[in-house]
């Protein structure tokens, strides 16, 4: 019974101290709402600063992603050392990481539907070019590899192109004049949206064959391919930089021309393992070997071999950077908004000595003191977390309406919520142990 009993009393005495704590801020509004404001503040700041970050972050990694997963671009940067055109054949033989690949050509051309007339930017790829970048039709169908074989005047649209020519009827068997010849339209393609600087929403795709004679060069700049898994993607680029090396009668420093990976470089020999995590970027820039008329300079860069899988963690690492900055810099307001806390609750227990008197010869114990000034704070900062979470939120929401994107970042609401409650507690403790330390009698007799 003794024990219920001071459970109970325990309890009694928790209720009326909060109790108390509620009156002692209801009080004074004008006083407590302005502390309020200032964790508000903080809180909605570090809200919609972070969802700011999170929701650019979210878009760029998108709009990468978009390009494909596990997309290997093998580039030449000068014209002397372009592809032929069905080089990718070679090296989906000699790569072990790559299970498709494509010549690409890019190139515009003048080109008529009905009464419109305009020029487009044309892509000539293969038929393994949906299965590469990861882009699917909404209508009709892609072309196959007779089409390419055959040069045949096909044509699939992007996305903008078929709704700005057709507004959303279906143009597949129409035909439209690409450089002066009929081309027989034969898919569309769904939305993919702007990614690494390009729009293949904004083009017509025809098989790269008819491409390079609408471009009137019998090579190739680029050659896309595509692995089945982030492992292989990092051994093709291995692969492949070793392959172009010793073609262009480059080494490296630790490994001569007998060196390296069995044959030729390819799929062969046996190449180390490369961590995911590590950029992958082979780039092919020191100036060829046994060339008596050299026509570049050491410090060109010849051939870049990339893998978009680095290009998506990179942009992901840039703006999570971002991210913490701003939400730092947002953060700073809830320090504001703490130290806005303790001068209050300091002015609070200067004005409030003769009710610490009072409380202390009625019996109340330095506990109770210490802890009704501290439920004080912590009644501040909860009201200020919550309206500065639905504050930031709101925020978040306008920013949204006005074309910008944002989200509501769960990690900005925690930490948010977690430091508010923190800095109050922590900048509550100075005033809560100032007023349980006052002596009864010199409280009863201060004005």
């Amino acid at each position: 019974m003794s024990e219920y009993q001071g459970t109970k009393s325990t309890l009694v005495r928790f209720y009326f101290t909060a109790k108390m704590a509620l009156n002692g801020l209801t009080s004074n509004m004008l006083r407590t709402s302005l502390t309020v404001l200032g964790i508000l503040i903080g809180v909605a700041s570090v809200v919609s600063l972070m969802g700011i970050g999170e929701g650019a972050r979210q878009t760029v990694v998108e709009q990468f992603e978009s390009l494909g997963k596990n997309v290997v671009i093998v580039k030449s940067n000068q014209p002397a050392l372009n592809f032929e055109p069905e080089e990718y054949i070679e090296l989906l033989d000699r790569v072990d990481g790559l299970k498709y690949a494509t010549s690409v050509v890019n190139t515009e051309s003048n080109i008529r539907w009905r009464r419109t007339r305009g020029e487009l930017q044309i892509l000539g790829v293969n038929e393994q070019y949906p299965i590469i970048r990861d882009h699917e039709l909404i209508d009709g169908n892609f072309f196959s590899s007779l089409h390419v074989k055959q040069r045949s005047p096909v044509v699939v649209l992007g996305y903008n192109v078929a709704v700005s020519l057709l507004n959303g009827r279906s143009p597949i068997g129409q035909t439209m004049t690409i450089d002066g010849i009929s081309y027989r339209i034969i898919g569309v393609l769904s939305r993919k949206g702007e990614g690494k600087g390009e729009n293949i929403d904004n083009k017509v795709i025809i098989p790269y064959t008819a491409a390079m004679k609408i471009d009137g060069d019998r090579t190739v700049s680029e050659i896309w391919g595509k692995s089945d898994s982030p492992e292989n993607a990092a051994l093709s680029i291995v692969q492949l930089g070793r392959i172009y090396k010793r073609e262009l009668g480059i080494y490296d420093k630790d490994t001569g021309p007998g060196d390296g990976d069995g044959d030729d470089g390819g799929g062969g020999g046996e190449v180390p393992d490369m961590p995911v995590e590590e950029p992958i970027k082979e780039e092919i820039n020191t100036q060829p070997r046994n060339q008596d008329n050299n026509i570049f300079n050491s410090s060109d860069e010849l051939i870049t071999v990339t893998s978009l899988n680095q290009l998506v963690r990179e942009a992901d690492n840039a703006n999570r950077v971002m991210t913490l900055l701003l939400g730092g810099i947002a953060a700073v307001s809830l320090l504001v908004g703490g130290l806005g806390i303790m001068n209050i609750m300091l002015v609070a227990v200067s004005e409030r000595t003769s009710e610490i008197g009072v409380r202390r010869a009625l019996g109340a114990k330095k506990y109770d003191l210490l802890l009704q000034f501290m439920l004080e704070a912590l009644y501040v900062s909860i009201i200020g977390c919550i309206i500065g979470i639905a504050a930031g939120i709101y925020v978040i929401n306008l920013f949204n309406r006005n074309g910008l994107d944002a989200v509501v970042s769960m990690q900005a609401v925690k930490i948010s919520t977690v430091v508010a409650l923190t800095s109050g507690l922590l900048f509550g403790v100075y005033p809560a142990y100032m007023a349980s330390n006052l002596p009864p009698v010199e409280a009863l007799n201060r004005k």
